[in-house]
């Protein structure tokens, strides 16, 4: 069921989308070589905390014999498409492609954000991927509006990174956000036929989330049972906000200030 969010709960989820731009802007600023997916963490934990929200990332999926994920940020270097587990060792050097993705829980409403940044200087080819990654987003942002169905927004994005010879992944998908992290509808990257089709309304609230990839679509996941790469090795690029349907069109609840 599809849940329609109040003014007084949108509100919620605007505070809480502030608190996790401000977390995501602190971890990109501190990306540079040699630095390592634990320290970015710890700051994405520190300052979520610190402005009143919980990590949203922290523990979830965590069922009966099985743990929860690791970490508070999903650190995804170079063929890691998503979920990479940001309380890792390992360190970042120059000319990786780095995506951050982050949730923040603020008074029992969830927001979710992503974005990729290359790490010191990158190739062309990979600074090509990130910004058609990002316009991806951009674009699927400029359809919403009610009455729109989802199917504008998946062949959006479809089409743009198509038409730029790059891949999109079809194993995920964006996703409907409130109380729970993940809610109907989903918002897929591709449009297929046998998708429901859903009609976006005033109040509904929405993750647009494009997964863009250098080569092929298909992904296989690690051994830590999180960490999605893709099968072929090559590099893939993330961004996501957070987005409230509104008479008039949207609004990102999630918006980098400043």
């Amino acid at each position: 069921m599809i849940s329609i969010k109040t003014p007084e709960e949108i509100e919620l989820m605007r505070q809480g989308g502030a608190i996790l731009s401000g977390a995501l802007r602190a971890c990109s600023d501190m990306v540079r070589p040699g630095i390592s997916l634990r320290e970015l963490d710890a700051c994405a934990r520190e300052y979520i905390v610190g402005h009143g929200g919980e990590p949203a990332f922290f523990g979830y999926g965590q069922r009966k014999g099985q743990p929860g994920f690791p970490a508070t940020l999903c650190a995804s270097v170079n063929d890691e498409v998503v979920h990479g587990v940001g309380c890792r060792d390992a360190t970042v050097k120059g000319g990786d492609v780095l995506g951050l993705d982050l949730g923040v829980k603020y008074r029992g409403f969830y927001t979710d954000m992503a974005v990729s940044v290359g790490v010191g200087t990158v190739s062309s080819q990979d600074q090509r991927l990130i910004a058609v990654t990002r316009e991806a987003l951009e674009r699927a942002l400029a359809k919403v509006a009610p009455g729109v169905k989802t199917s504008i927004l998946s062949k959006t994005i479809q089409q743009w990174c198509e038409g730029n010879g790059f891949g999109v992944i079809r194993d995920l998908s964006g996703h409907g956000i409130g109380r729970a992290l993940h809610e109907e509808p989903s918002i897929f990257c591709f449009y297929d036929s046998r998708h429901p089709d859903i009609v976006l309304e005033e109040g509904m609230v929405i993750c647009i989330e494009p997964m863009v990839v250098a080569g092929d679509w298909r992904v296989t996941t690690d051994d830590d049972c999180w960490t999605i790469r893709t099968k072929d090795g090559s590099r893939a690029a993330h961004f996501e906000h957070t987005i409230a349907v509104v008479k008039d069109g949207y609004e990102v609840l999630t918006e980098r200030k400043g």
